[in-house]
């Protein structure tokens, strides 16, 4: 089995509105459900606005820490899915069922190694 990072492409600005959200968020505990009873699920979450991040990059000897987002953009990953899949049409399926629940677009792209590599 390998690894796959399945990002969710959210837009800038506040959360939809609670008649919109709750829909969406029973969809995703659904499909983390099916993640777990499938025995794909390793980890998931939803991430803070991106106006809240801070970037660390590395200069001249120093690491500036600056306000984010790392870049300017309309849209920026907003939760990810970290899943066990057997090849990368299992994963983009998954990505699929995602997508369908979360309304929104999500990026599939899979870890490089095996995933033994990347647990303790």
């Amino acid at each position: 089995m390998k690894h796959y990072l399945l990002s969710i492409q959210q837009p800038d600005g506040g959360p939809p509105a609670p008649e919109t959200l709750e829909p969406i968020m029973r969809d995703v505990a659904a499909f983390n459900q099916e993640l777990r009873d499938a025995g794909a699920w390793v980890f998931a979450g939803g991430l803070h606005l991106a106006y809240m991040a801070v970037v660390a990059q590395p200069g001249e000897g120093e690491v500036l820490v600056t306000d984010g987002p790392y870049t300017e953009g309309k849209e920026h990953v907003g939760g990810l899915s970290i899943i066990k899949a057997s090849d990368l049409d299992s994963a983009t399926e998954w990505g699929r069922k995602l997508a369908r629940a979360t309304t929104l677009p999500v990026e599939v792209r899979e870890f490089q190694g095996e995933a033994a590599d990347h647990l303790p």
